[in-house]
């Protein structure tokens, strides 16, 4: 714990109703998305740079750990004080400073709830294209540090191609500027991106400005179904070959479909093997064309229905779905494991195959979900982590599905981050020598290991 002298140092930093040491408030702190939990010394909630460039200071003198945290959303572990120490929470420094409607850009602190700055861009016609699961409570601070992806990856990218530039305080207490407000930008290295999908290990953000994009002017919804997933995995695979670029392109399965219905009773058929929630963007005539080159693709690929949505209620419909997919599939057991492995799109059926593979190979229920249009899967494991055989399976199931990810030349997060939940396997993807240039950086960044210790495996 740390002392009373101390504390009182830090309420002289941050002001004391800024400060909390009482036990329901560390508890409330200690969880994020995860099953982890770490319980914090103490909460401190930031208001400014220069706050935080105090704490980190103070921190430094006695060896004190921070670990920053937004709105605990992440997947990954990655907002948990696994050393106790200061829990910097960033959600009071959440203003929206300008929108600028000539350069294409807004500048936001990190507390910002993300879908508040796409709904003030809309106002000017205009959209923040990054589109995560959680983009009602997330803030843009962590979707920088985790470089969030979401439903939109496929068309649009995400986070880190919209960050034009970054105030970050960095674990010695130094206030930053890393990146340039301009559409170019190559003065010196590129430490922008460096911090983009660093997980807060290397500094903390605490202002961004972020490109926007004009509106489209239409959008066409799809929803296709099939008998066998394989047959809709293999479709993801063949309307990108066809050149369509869909704006979104998800997949999700029988196991997931029928977790869904229970949850929202939408009329979906339970009985399909998958289904596939398509959306096109763009100019009026372009997006005609590629909804009818999409059915085709869908008809080839044997799918049962294949249809458009014909109004905005409908369309939002179909994708309240996929929305509610993580909430449905949570319901069905009393642990869900979400994972994040993200491979080639042209791998994508193979994939699919081997996770089924592992499921019926443990007896276990996965539902696959995700954003197949880029790769990216979301093999969600129900089990009872209670049961001790049911957490040792689980264990086995997730190492083989990332060692088959790995092997069909993929990668162990697409967007949730490494943290501490996949912290043991990093290095089954990146080689030692890799790992030894990260631990550097990281020591140069943060010599005394103040900031958010613990995180992929650098302790």
């Amino acid at each position: 714990m740390i002392a009373d002298k101390k504390i009182n140092k830090l309420k002289e930093i941050v002001g004391g109703d800024a400060v909390s040491t009482a036990v329901e408030d560390r508890i409330a702190y200690s969880y994020d998305s995860t099953r982890l939990e770490y319980l914090p010394d103490i909460i401190v909630k930031a208001k400014n740079a220069e706050q935080i460039s105090n704490l980190f200071k103070f921190a430094n003198e006695n060896n004190i750990p921070i670990t920053p945290r937004g709105s605990a959303t992440g997947l990954s572990g990655g907002c948990l004080a696994v050393n106790g120490g200061i829990l910097l929470v960033m959600v009071e420094m959440n203003k929206i400073f300008d929108i600028n409607t000539v350069d294409l850009l807004v500048d936001a602190e990190a507390g910002v709830i993300t879908e508040e700055i796409d709904k003030k861009a809309r106002k000017f016609n205009l959209f923040y294209p990054p589109d995560p699961g959680s983009i009602k409570s997330s803030t843009i601070g962590g979707n920088i540090a985790e470089n969030a992806g979401g439903l939109r990856g496929l068309k649009y990218g995400v986070t880190k191609d919209y960050v034009n530039s970054l105030e970050v305080v960095l674990p010695t207490g130094e206030i930053a500027q890393f990146g340039a407000k301009t559409v170019k930008g190559v003065t010196g290295y590129n430490l922008k991106d460096l911090m983009v999908g660093s997980e807060g290990t290397l500094g903390v953000i605490t202002r961004a400005t972020l490109n926007l994009l004009p509106l489209p002017q239409k959008r066409a919804s799809l929803l296709a179904l099939f008998d066998k997933l394989t047959d809709a995995a293999q479709t993801v695979v063949d309307i990108v070959s066809e050149g369509v670029i869909t704006s979104t392109l998800e997949i999700i399965d029988n196991v997931t479909i029928n977790a869904i219905e229970d949850y929202l009773d939408l009329g979906i058929d339970r009985n399909v093997g998958a289904m596939l929630l398509i959306e096109v963007d763009g100019q009026e005539g372009a997006v005609d064309i590629e909804a009818e080159i999409i059915k085709k693709v869908c008809n080839k690929n044997n799918t049962t229905s294949c249809k458009l949505a014909k109004s905005e209620s409908e369309r939002d419909s179909l994708w309240s779905a996929r929305r509610a997919a993580l909430s449905a599939l949570a319901r069905v057991k009393p642990s869900t494991i979400l994972e994040d492995a993200t491979i080639p799109r042209s791998k994508t059926v193979q994939l699919i195959k081997a996770i089924n593979r592992i499921a019926e190979k443990y007896d276990i229920r996965i539902g696959t979900f995700g954003h197949a249009g880029d790769g990216n899967l979301h093999p969600t494991i129900l089990t009872d982590l209670r049961i001790k055989e049911e957490a040792e399976k689980v264990e086995k199931v997730i190492e083989e599905i990332f060692k088959e990810t790995v092997k069909l030349g993929g990668t162990l997060s697409g967007e949730h981050g490494i943290g501490i939940s996949k912290a043991k396997y990093l290095q089954m993807e990146i080689s030692p020598e890799t790992f030894g240039i990260m631990k550097r950086v990281k020591k140069a960044f943060d010599p005394n290991n103040i900031l958010n210790p613990g995180k992929m495996s650098f302790d």
